[in-house]
């Protein structure tokens, strides 16, 4: 078995935390992946993984060396899309991560303009919260990020900027008298950018005021409908919603809050993902600007 196989075995199972859930994920035996990864430890020579009740767990230099084997397989996979994508940059890959918000309000507009000017490249597209799609992009496993704004450890370039504000919305229901200190406040899931925001808006508040934490941006925009509390959205994801009154925005301090959306690649960014950007800043109608 190659040590490509073996890395991508090892980083499976730490991801599903099972040789079963690994096995699953490949498609292989489990009798493959423990072989895997049994051959990998031998070879690094320290223990990399460790019993964690029925499953397993990294140990402190599992999770370093799972940081430089997720590089290195980005790095494989991105090696060989530049290739293809140098000889043919309209035949290429372009491997592409977002934020949940933006996953679901711009990505659609944008792969489906793409598409249209550019049929043949091949997209791969990952919508996860931030805190999943930055890692990502510093590990190469994908090309190009559409979120907010990028850490400043991520190593990328800043290539594209699109306005969006943040705000609070409730149901109309509670707008009379409303006070951001005694209301419930509907919570993103972890690692969720706008979750962080409205977190830090919230220690600026008096007291302790109630959260209920929601699993997704859909889940939470619904729950304020229907009247469970009030959130921080994007405006632009919920302007539907406040045109017909079904949500209406709500006064709190240091809203609305700026947060502007940027596309972010690699320095070295591939041939089509270079495609890529010329062509969101071309599209007028997608409402990208030259950063």
């Amino acid at each position: 078995m190659t040590t490509t196989a073996r890395l991508r075995a090892f980083i499976a199972l730490a991801d599903h935390g099972s040789v079963r859930g690994a096995a699953g994920a490949l498609v292989v035996t489990e009798s493959t992946v423990s072989a895997a990864v049994r051959a990998l430890g031998e070879e690094v020579g320290v223990a990399l993984l460790e019993r964690d009740g029925r499953g397993v767990r990294l140990t402190p230099a599992g999770t370093r060396y799972a940081g430089y084997a997720r590089r290195i397989l980005g790095l494989l996979d991105e090696a060989g899309a530049a290739a293809r994508g140098e000889a043919d940059p309209e035949r290429g890959l372009v491997r592409l991560g977002a934020v949940t918000t933006a996953g679901e309000h711009l990505l659609p507009a944008l792969l489906a303009a793409l598409r249209a000017r550019h049929p043949d490249v091949t997209l791969g597209v990952d919508v996860a919260p931030s805190a999943t799609v930055w890692p990502m992009l510093r590990h190469h496993e994908v090309d190009v990020v559409v979120a907010g704004s990028p850490p400043r450890d991520v190593g990328a370039r800043v290539r594209a900027v699109r306005d969006n504000v943040l705000t609070v919305v409730g149901a109309p229901d509670v707008a009379d008298g409303f006070d951001p200190a005694s209301a419930t406040w509907l919570l993103r899931e972890a690692g969720s950018g706008i979750r962080a925001t409205l977190t830090a808006l919230l220690e600026d508040l008096p007291g302790t005021p109630s959260q209920l934490v929601l699993g997704s941006h859909c889940a939470t925009i619904a729950a304020a409908r229907a009247g469970l509390g009030v959130t921080l959205v994007a405006r632009e994801g919920v302007a539907r919603l406040l045109a017909d009154g079904t949500l209406v925005e709500l006064p709190v301090p240091g809203v609305p809050v700026s947060r502007p959306w940027h596309v972010v690649t690699h320095p070295d960014a591939t041939a089509s993902t270079e495609l890529l950007v010329r062509h969101l800043l071309d599209d007028a109608d997608l409402g990208w600007r030259r950063a």
